[in-house]
């Protein structure tokens, strides 16, 4: 029998690697039937807190942000993604694989984020369907 992401050991899950950690409040967005609910779980378990939705009056360390190439306009979710981020937050954009269906460029990301306001820092493979480019406030 296999582990799901909520049985792995401490610091073994992918939401651990995002840098999740005890006692976070991350906010998420954009989610559909297509997202990993596997992912979800794991962030739940790594932060010991449901992930909250926008609108709550929460102030969030961090959002997981699902995106897909028909969901829109990016640079307006980015900024709507960070009005409720905490200073030093970061955002995770969630976006399909390369070869996936709804999967967004690399240059449309960095373009949107710049427009937002925020840097690309990285981008990982989070889950099999999944990848996630972390997105930061700059500094100074």
């Amino acid at each position: 029998m296999g582990q799901t992401a909520g049985q792995l050991a401490q610091g073994d899950g992918p939401a651990s690697r995002l840098g999740f950690r005890p006692g976070q409040m991350v906010q998420e967005l954009g989610w559909d039937e297509d997202c990993d609910d596997e992912l979800r779980i794991d962030i739940e378990d790594a932060t010991g807190n449901e992930l909250i939705d926008q609108g709550g009056g929460d102030v969030a360390d961090a959002v997981l942000q699902w995106w897909r190439e028909h969901d829109g306009d990016l640079t307006d979710a980015l900024v709507d993604a960070i009005t409720e981020l905490a200073p030093g937050g970061v955002v995770w954009l969630l976006t399909p694989k390369v070869g996936r269906p709804g999967h967004v460029d690399p240059s449309d990301i960095a373009d949107a984020a710049l427009t937002a306001g925020l840097s690309t820092t990285s981008t990982v493979s989070v889950t099999e369907e999944w990848s996630g480019t972390k997105l930061v406030s700059p500094k100074g």
